[in-house]
């Protein structure tokens, strides 16, 4: 039954909150406590209207934009957005009550939700929800009131367990939008029948790992470089190959760029890689390039630690090389994405499945690169009997 008050306990990151923490490390961002930083607030749902859900949350994953809010280290978005943000971009729950024109939910289903908040004319989004997109507001609450459009049916039978399924909203469909992009800008270059096998190699978290499971199911070769073990050997039973990162020293000078381009080439016979997937910026960047082989496609989501990116035009332009930055699918290519849970997408989840209260330290551990796995936090123990089964 829906609970008689309106008003929740929901995570919101304020302005006042962000400058607090930075005026204590003196504006040193390596040494702000993002945990000081997220803090439970309350939340006044809005009035349902015809076309919306109200959803009691049972698990959401960990998102890196809720970690750049924090630290406003690209944009100070909860001073864009008035000076308080209420995050949560990806989160699975259980359908309470549905307006009076919903007809694809009931009362009772589990549904996951994406963050497409303001789609252009071809149906990307210019906006993403509970990020950026004015008036809206996330899901790392007890409850939500959301549109129908938000939401998708959870795919309760796919073969994963709840908090993997809880993983994939926001970076399945990432995932499958950068493949088919990747995919596509290389083969208006290289046919198949020219190359039908690729390398494709990919950098660290959740969303490398999707995308270079959809490589593996396609028939391709993959390659997972991470400083995480744990994320290594999850990656190396789908028979993807793994490359620890803190073997190059996660790429700090020239010469640890060059001892991994010469890996690289090792490893690939001397193909080099066709497509990667990495943050076209940060520390990976000049090592992704590096690696490209002719023709390659370097595929890229969001604008994670800086807005601005500096490469060899020339050199890129020689090699035929193709940088591309993406930003997320449309809310078709989200339903597209869904149907790959269990069959192409098996996340790797971190050990510990944070509860509520401890949302923020899940964040600052986060913050600290630490975690085994994409991060689960789980909002509720009072679980509805339909998901008990895969716990």
């Amino acid at each position: 039954m829906p609970r008689m008050s309106r008003t929740v306990r929901a995570y919101a990151i304020t302005a006042e909150a962000v400058a607090r923490e930075k005026e204590r490390v003196g504006g040193d961002l390596d040494k702000m406590d993002v945990a000081n930083v997220i803090q439970l607030d309350k939340l006044e749902l809005r009035e349902m209207g015809p076309k919306d859900v109200h959803v009691r949350w049972l698990a959401v994953s960990g998102e890196h934009n809720v970690d750049h809010a924090a630290l406003a280290d690209t944009i100070n978005i909860a001073d864009a957005r008035g000076g308080r943000i209420y995050p949560g971009n990806s989160a699975l729950g259980e359908v309470l009550e549905v307006g009076a024109e919903v007809t694809e939910f009931k009362p009772g289903d589990i549904a996951i939700t994406h963050c497409n908040g303001d789609p252009d004319q071809f149906g990307f989004p210019l906006r993403i929800w509970a990020y950026d997109q004015p008036e809206s507001v996330g899901w790392y609450g007890e409850e939500g009131v959301v549109g129908a459009w938000q939401l998708i049916k959870a795919p309760l039978d796919c073969g994963l367990s709840l908090w993997e399924i809880a993983a994939l909203p926001l970076r399945a469909p990432t995932a499958w939008h950068m493949w088919r992009r990747a995919l596509g800008m290389f083969r208006l270059k290289v046919t198949e029948e020219q190359l039908p096998t690729l390398n494709v190699l990919g950098f660290g978290g959740g969303v490398s790992e999707l995308f270079l499971m959809l490589a593996k199911h396609f028939g391709h070769n993959a390659y997972f470089c991470s400083g995480s073990p744990d994320r290594r050997e999850a990656l190396e039973k789908l028979g993807i190959v793994g490359i620890d990162q803190k073997q190059f020293n996660r790429f700090a000078s020239k010469d640890d760029v060059s001892a991994f381009r010469k890996h690289v080439s090792q490893i690939t016979d001397g193909g080099d890689a066709h497509i990667v997937c990495d943050m076209l910026r940060g520390p990976v960047f000049p090592a992704g390039l590096a690696v490209a082989a002719r023709m390659g496609v370097n595929t890229s989501a969001g604008w994670q630690l800086s807005q601005v990116v500096q490469y060899n035009t020339t050199v890129m332009s020689v090699k035929q090389v193709t940088l591309d930055h993406t930003h997320y699918d449309t809310i078709e290519g989200c339903h597209e994405a869904t149907e790959l849970y269990g069959k192409v997408f098996k996340p790797t989840v971190h050990k510990e499945i944070y509860p509520f209260e401890d949302l923020p330290r899940c964040f600052e551990e986060m913050h600290q690169n630490i975690q085994t796995g994409i991060p689960i936090i789980r909002i509720t123990d009072d679980l509805p009997d339909s998901v008990k089964g895969i716990i």
